[in-house]
């Protein structure tokens, strides 16, 4: 009886370990905001180095900032010819839910991990702010 329950001991350790150091890595919430921080500077100025960086004939990614948990893109588009209160009224809409739709898809792991996105576009030729979009893991549950 005695060698049964070594052996149940003995088999029973491994788990009993693994499951001291899960806790042991667990971070508090402070901890976690405070390491998510670090991640989204770190992030932001690596993203930094490669800039400014041309995406398409109409925008630019010419800024990447960290603001606490938030990673914020700074864009530039070329509106040319319309005019910045034109592409606002017009471009909004389809311009959101793009954005949060790939964001959504293509930044997942920032995401689960309590990390925001927000993405600031601003026309080329005024430098005037046209949109302003601020996704996080709750805007991906409402697409």
């Amino acid at each position: 009886m005695i060698k049964k329950l070594l052996i149940i001991f003995l088999f029973s350790l491994p788990v009993l370990a693994s499951d001291i150091k899960m806790q042991n890595r667990e971070l508090s919430k402070n901890d976690m905001k405070s390491q998510n921080r670090k991640i989204v500077e770190l992030a932001a100025a690596e993203m930094s180095k490669s800039l400014p960086n041309v995406i398409d004939k109409y925008t630019k990614l010419v800024s990447v900032k960290a603001d606490k948990t938030t990673l914020v893109y700074i864009y530039e588009i070329n509106t040319t010819p319309k005019s910045d209160e034109t592409v606002k009224k017009e471009d909004h809409s389809r311009m959101k839910e793009a954005i949060t739709i790939g964001t959504c898809k293509n930044s997942k792991r920032f995401l689960e991990a309590d990390i925001s996105l927000r993405y600031i576009y601003k026309s080329a030729n005024s430098k005037a702010e046209l949109f302003q979009f601020n996704i996080n893991q709750e805007s991906c549950f409402k697409i």
